[in-house]
């Protein structure tokens, strides 16, 4: 099983020209699968991109959403364009709703779209303002206490989804791959080589979607996962335990990239 990963590609800034030649690329790895961590357009276009890529690429597309495809529209809109969409594909399979997909006989893949939920570093204290606060309309124009709240339980859904796949996928599979967008590690939240500061690891973690894969694999020594995210456009390899192991996906405008292509048992 050949997987190619990409994230952050943010392909409403780039020119048809270097869409067409990143396709070009993905599609000459002779992948199996590609698996797409989010913010791959925006709320008026993502479903756009996703059938594209669909079409021109031929494979099983497993994605999560990021926090700029929801931008200039709402959460559930979203959510429900990208719900009806994949209901009608054979290959898009968008990992927050459908459930475990099993790559091999020793891996699964799980994922959720993940959300900087505010519990790591000081929400209360930073000074940050996301373009989230300004082009979601579920985030707009909240006081600091019920945005706080909101972010907690966006989060809170990553939380809990991991925890109801998790003890089938541990049954079925010794390999677990996590695809999510945010971070769920404060180890994974990095830029240019350097953890987040105390004012970013609020949107740039999330801690709930991390609490339900630390404390499960815990239990599980003998088995092993591995953790794809990105949003900060940072890149960084992380070991969050010994049978844990988190690639955080570096990222640059107008410059799509694979990550990496991994060959799976």
């Amino acid at each position: 099983m050949k997987a190619v990963w990409v994230n952050d590609i943010h392909l409403e800034f780039l020119d048809e020209r270097v869409i067409v030649r990143f396709f070009d690329e993905l599609k000459s790895r002779n992948p199996d699968c590609i698996l797409v961590g989010g913010d791959t357009g925006q709320a008026h276009t993502v479903c756009d991109y996703l059938m594209r890529m669909e079409s021109t690429l031929q494979c099983p597309i497993y994605f999560v959403l990021g926090n700029h495809d929801f931008y200039h529209g709402s959460i559930a809109d979203v959510r429900a364009s990208v719900s009806r969409l994949v209901s009608f594909s054979d290959r898009l399979r968008w990992l927050s709703i459908s459930g475990i997909v099993k790559l091999t006989a020793k891996t699964c893949l799980i994922g959720h779209d993940g959300w900087g939920d505010g519990r790591y570093g000081d929400f209360n204290g930073s000074n940050v303002a996301l373009n989230d606060f300004l082009l979601i309309q579920e985030l707009s124009d909240l006081p600091k206490k019920d945005l706080l709240a909101k972010l907690q339980r966006l989060g809170d859904e990553a939380g809990k989804y991991f925890n109801s796949l998790l003890p089938e996928a541990i049954d079925i599979c010794d390999h677990i791959v996590v695809l999510t967008h945010v971070p769920p590690f404060l180890e994974a939240a990095c830029y240019n080589g350097q953890y987040c500061d105390n004012d970013w690891l609020p949107f740039f973690s999330c801690r709930a979607a991390g609490d339900a894969l630390k404390d499960t694999m815990l239990r599980y020594a003998q088995k092993r996962m591995t953790v794809l995210c990105g949003h900060t456009h940072g890149g960084g390899t992380s070991q969050i335990s010994p049978n844990i192991t988190s690639f955080t996906g570096p990222a640059q405008y107008g410059n799509p990239r694979i990550q990496r292509i991994f060959e799976w048992e």
